[in-house]
């Protein structure tokens, strides 16, 4: 096998780096914002202890706070993207330090508004909005704040948890700058000797190549470099633990589940149906892992073979060809909806396309209304790059509709709306591919695809969500998390999840949790299976070509923040309130088995 060479950032055509100079012209442009920002925070405080004297007052405040927290997110935007892709630049991870300070000095001088909100009190401010249209733009906005009015804390108690919001991301920046930064992996070694560099852009390259050898060195490096670190990761990790802990309790939340979750509406039982669900059908992932040992043609299965390529025919697809079948997977979205996505994609240069030294391993979409809603991949040609670049332009489609759509105050939406968007795009793409092919080694492929992204969603995020949720129990109950009591956890959630067929070291498996930056986000993970559910409920409908289907899920993109994330998808056709849809969802997933399974059973010999 060839080494692979990962270029400099230098090295990377413009037209393939994120457009940088569409936020500010200059990094000098930004410092000028920045301290005008700072500046300008100042002017919150002529509202402080005023709101309560009218609408007039109350507006400008609003519209001051809105625009403070808008330019907040330009400059954060500008500041985070320049330090993802190179993680070693000094001049960006300086940047990244001011920012974060200023939004700490931000939820500093914002914090008085919710309280005052709350003692000026529901009937008079509902008085003011029947009185003066105009304010009752903020009406969901009110709503919202006074059914979590039992969780927000008197003025100068709001004010200390905003300052805290700075200190505190300490743990988050921590986590990454180790892993991306200053990790250094040893090289795979391939079967033919030759040496391949390990790094977060190429990892999952190499995890997803034929040579069994190479995965086999690669991942034991990777994992390895993990556990020389262990007990700072588990310290870090156990440390953001407890500060969700304080902040969940200092809001009076009887739990830290509830406190993540209530914010969006979102019951805490359907975390629970989730993981209830996903345990029943444990069963379903050990047939997959029979299937795939025997197409491998191997006498156990391992951990680094999970992504090994069922066939060797993998079609190589350069990023342009990408855009285009992922153009025509979309098109019963509308001419119009493509038109956006290509344009973005290929003139407006919302992507940032290459792996190059340095760059974050995160892929993601980013952005703030008023910016271009920027993509960060690690592209390698690869219909699984195919499938994250559709998931990404899931997210920035999200973000442009709503973006078009919503005032400044309904500008964002919940993670848990989030990650619908992003599956329903891969749905899409995926029946496209499927629909356009009759070779077997290509459906094969597609497949394969398919099943990493269900493996994903539906095996590692579930067990990622089961860990998480027993680490925050024990911590709730005063009980320490040493890096050894997180392994073996992870390690017995796994044993269950991959059954008798997968051979595994418990060490290496054990550390997996350390991997997932997902868990600096607290109940993050378990919104991966919520949203691909119903991604593949929404896709359904529009495949089908159920009435009003295209209308009813545009709406849902272009709802933001303005209704709860449950009642959004509702108004799309999808109730995640209930385990229907993961139900339905799995049963394609039974179904993509049992058609990979013939097509396996069709072929004379295995792969090895």
């Amino acid at each position: 096998m060839s080494e692979k060479k990962v270029m400099q950032r230098n090295e990377i055509p413009e037209k393939y780096q994120w457009n940088a100079e569409s936020v500010f012209a200059t990094p000098q442009d930004w410092d000028t914002e920045l301290e005008a920002l700072r500046t300008d925070l100042k002017g919150m405080e002529q509202y402080k202890g005023h709101l309560s004297e009218g609408v007039p007052v109350l507006m400008k405040a609003m519209q001051t706070m809105e625009g403070l927290f808008m330019r907040g997110g330009k400059v954060y935007t500008y500041a985070a993207l320049a330090h993802e892709v190179d993680t070693a630049n000094q001049d960006a991870a300086r940047r990244m330090g001011q920012v974060m300070g200023m939004f700490g000095m931000l939820s500093a001088a914002s914090a008085f508004v919710n309280p005052e909100l709350l003692t000026i009190g529901k009937d008079t401010l509902w008085q003011w909005m029947a009185e003066t249209p105009a304010l009752k733009l903020y009406e969901h906005e009110f709503e919202n704040l006074f059914r979590q009015q039992a969780h927000v804390r008197s003025a100068e108690v709001e004010q200390l948890l905003g300052m805290a919001d700075s200190p505190f991301s300490g743990t988050t920046q921590t986590a990454a700058l180790m892993t991306d930064a200053d990790f250094r992996f040893a090289p795979a070694r391939g079967a033919d000797g030759q040496e391949l560099p390990v790094t977060q852009g190429t990892y999952e390259g190499i995890l997803t190549a034929g040579d069994r050898e190479a995965r086999r060195s690669a991942y034991e490096h990777y994992t390895d470099t993990y556990l020389a670190f262990k007990n700072t990761l588990a310290n870090n990790l156990a440390t953001y633990i407890q500060q969700n802990i304080f902040t969940a309790r200092a809001r009076n939340y009887s739990s830290t589940l509830e406190a993540a979750l209530y914010r969006n509406n979102v019951p805490v039982e359907v975390f629970h149906n989730l993981i209830e669900t996903f345990k029943k059908n444990i069963p379903t992932w050990h047939r997959y892992w029979a299937i795939r040992r025997k197409a491998l043609g191997v006498d156990s299965l391992q951990p680094y073979d999970i992504w090994a390529p069922l066939t060797t025919n993998r079609q190589k697809v350069t990023f342009e060809q990408a855009i285009e079948w992922i153009s025509a997977g979309l098109a019963p979205m509308g001419e119009e909806y493509v038109k956006t996505l290509r344009q973005g994609a290929l003139q407006d240069r919302w992507i940032d396309v290459f792996p190059n030294q340095g760059k974050s391993s995160a892929q993601f979409s980013a952005g703030i209304k008023g910016t271009f809603p920027f993509i960060f991949i690690n592209f390698d040609e690869t219909v699984f790059s195919v499938s994250t670049l559709a998931h990404e332009l899931g997210h920035s489609m999200h973000s442009y509709l709503t973006w078009k759509n919503q005032p400044v105050i309904y500008s964002d939406y919940s993670i848990f709306a989030a990650e619908v968007a992003s599956n329903f795009h891969q749905a899409m793409v995926r029946a496209y591919l499927l629909d356009h092919s009759e070779d077997p080694e290509f459906q094969i492929s597609v497949i394969e695809e398919a099943m990493d992204n269900f493996h994903r969603y539906f095996f590692i995020m579930p067990t990622l969500a089961r860990f998480e949720y027993e680490a925050y129990q024990r911590a709730e109950k005063g009980q320490g998390l040493p890096a050894d009591d997180l392994n073996n956890l992870m390690a017995d959630l796994f044993a269950e999840g991959y059954g008798a067929e997968m051979q595994f070291d418990r060490d290496r498996v054990g550390i997996t949790w350390a991997t997932f930056g997902h868990l600096y986000m607290n109940y993050y993970v378990f919104q991966y299976t919520t949203g691909i559910s119903g991604a593949n409920a929404l896709s359904r409908r529009v495949l089908a070509g159920k009435p009003e289907a295209v209308q009813n899920y545009l709406s849902f993109l272009k709802s933001g923040s303005s209704l709860y994330p449950i009642d959004a998808l509702k108004l799309a056709g999808v109730d995640l309130s209930k385990p229907d849809a993961i139900e339905e969802t799995f049963a394609v997933l039974s179904g993509l088995v049992d058609r990979l399974e013939k097509l396996i059973d069709q072929r004379k010999k295995p792969l090895q």
